[in-house]
């Protein structure tokens, strides 16, 4: 990516100049470069507006005591937007890192899966690689766990293995279509008995790609 390239998707010069620098040359991701515009937004949104309560203080006419006030009031109003961009920068790089970690776990439909990990994202801390600790263990889980693991795309080699030791004899179905229908059938079952309508809907998303209407 280049200087060049990064005006172009709409940063100014200046914005380009100071992403290029921050990276030394290096190749930036779609997600880091989001993270990195989003803050030069906002530290220049904030630049912009403290430079314009500056100029209104100085204009004011008003004595030392009202003026001391106002100041303090505005130092008060600044630290409460200042906690709240951190929190919406903290944001995009969780929702960054959580993406790419679904990715890289091979989730089918990321946004099935995350509802799943809601109680786990709510206590989450990003670590200094950009990464969010202990996630990978928890999509590790959900991977492995009979009534999730559907969700991610299975390893080639453990179902090529799969396929082999299962393998039918020539002319025979390799899989029973009653006895397909009636896996989907129980599954949405136990789903809908858990209460998890996450996951009932992509028990029937899946039966439907595999052609088995549920209801």
């Amino acid at each position: 990516m280049t200087k060049e390239s990064l005006m172009a998707m709409g940063l100014t010069e200046e914005q380009a100049t100071k992403v290029m620098e921050g990276l030394n040359g290096s190749f930036v991701t779609k997600t880091r470069f989001n993270e990195v515009n989003e803050e030069l937004k906002t530290a220049k949104a904030t630049i912009t507006e403290r430079d314009g309560q500056l100029n209104a203080l100085k204009t004011s006419g008003a004595d030392a005591a009202a003026l001391q006030e106002q100041i303090t009031q505005l130092q008060a109003d600044n630290a409460a937007k200042d906690k709240a961009h951190a929190e919406e920068i903290q944001k995009i790089k969780m929702d960054n890192a959580l993406e790419k970690a679904l990715t890289d776990a091979k989730a089918i439909n990321p946004a099935t899966v995350k509802p799943l990990l809601t109680a786990f994202m709510e206590k989450a801390t990003l670590d200094d690689d950009g990464t969010i600790r202990g996630l990978a263990d928890e999509i590790g889980k959900l991977a492995k766990t009979e009534g999730t693991s559907f969700l991610f795309k299975a390893d080639d080699t453990a179902q090529q293995t799969t396929t082999i030791s299962g393998a039918s004899p020539a002319g025979s179905t390799s899989v029973n279509p009653t006895t397909k229908a009636g896996t989907y059938e129980t599954r949405l079952a136990d789903a809908r008995k858990a209460g998890n309508s996450a996951l009932a809907v992509a028990i029937k998303r899946e039966a439907a790609a595999d052609g088995v209407e549920l209801y």
